[in-house]
């Protein structure tokens, strides 16, 4: 890739500007984040595409998308800044109390839980870094990590390439939740669980999920009535209907107080799922990512809970 490059024609920035837009897929918010105008990085775009011999990127009505050779070198160009930026946080240590960056983490709102201890460190510890939050689809977790569209995904990771470093955060356990005085809390069976209708959390639109697939395997089904695409809408509705829903314990607590949700234990033995926080082990050669991963690792999950 840029091995056969004259090293000479070549600038660093054009690397930095690479990953804003990449990140960004918006010359405009690239530009903005990097203290540039547009056509300064129009212009930088242009080098690089002319260095490259490739469009990189190619210009949609919301913005701009990777070519395929884009999408190719993202973790090189990523790995290579990385390294570039571990020297140079070597030399001048990184510095939370000081510092001034802002950091995207990708994940669902089911798993937000680590969110208020983690504001509430950096509050108090680094109170010049943002947080970005980007919903995550989990088929696209790892791409996206790859592409730096994100930096951190938090999500109930399984199996992990080598090239991935993670750090666990807490233990989540699904229930079934209803409505306060809802008739399945009296008698939360599976027969009587089959019976019910259902809602469930489907981001991507598919009306089966893993609990259809259980319950299959045992020669049962349930109704699934309705199908939204997040946590947060599903515990709206469910105070709101007959509808009974499997959600994260962990989410229902730290929303208890808003909604008037009960939980009933599941009829059916489900595994209790590891969230990690999850970034490429090249990334974190970032003194201040590394920094981001710890205090992610010691964020303290617990919810206080009136259920």
């Amino acid at each position: 890739m840029l091995n056969e490059i004259d090293l000479s024609r070549a600038d660093l920035n054009l690397l930095v500007l690479y990953e804003m837009v990449l990140e960004e897929r918006n010359v405009g918010r690239a530009a903005e984040r990097l203290n540039l105008s547009a056509s300064a990085v129009s212009h930088g775009l242009g080098r690089l595409r002319r260095l490259l011999n490739d469009p990189l990127f190619l210009k949609t009505p919301k913005g701009v998308v990777p070519t395929e050779r884009a999408r190719a070198l993202a973790a090189p160009i990523a790995d290579i800044l990385a390294r570039v930026r571990r020297v140079i946080s070597t030399a001048e240590p990184f510095d939370p109390a000081h510092t001034r960056r802002r950091f995207t983490i990708g994940t669902a709102d089911g798993f937000s839980v680590f969110l208020p201890p983690l504001l509430d460190e950096i509050a108090r510890k680094a109170p010049g870094i943002d947080i970005v939050v980007r919903h995550m689809q989990m088929e696209s977790a790892l791409s996206d990590l790859d592409e730096r569209l994100i930096d951190v995904a938090v999500a109930p990771f399984y199996e992990l390439p080598a090239r991935f470093a993670a750090q666990r955060l807490y233990e989540e356990e699904f229930v079934v939740a209803a409505r306060i005085g809802h008739p399945f809390l009296k008698n939360p069976t599976l027969e009587n669980y089959c019976r019910m209708q259902h809602l469930l959390v489907a981001p991507r639109g598919d009306p089966r999920g893993l609990v259809d697939q259980l319950l299959e395997s045992r020669n049962l089904a349930r109704r699934v009535a309705l199908a939204v695409p997040n946590f947060m809408l599903a515990l709206d509705l469910i105070v709101k209907t007959e509808l009974v829903s499997v959600l994260p314990k962990r989410f229902i607590e730290m929303h208890a107080e808003r909604f008037a949700v009960a939980t009933a234990r599941l009829p059916f033995d489900l595994a209790i799922s590891s969230i990690q926080a999850v970034t490429p082990k090249a990334a974190l050669m970032d003194a201040g990512l590394a920094w981001l991963l710890q205090v992610l690792g010691r964020a303290d999950c617990d919810a206080e809970s009136s259920l």
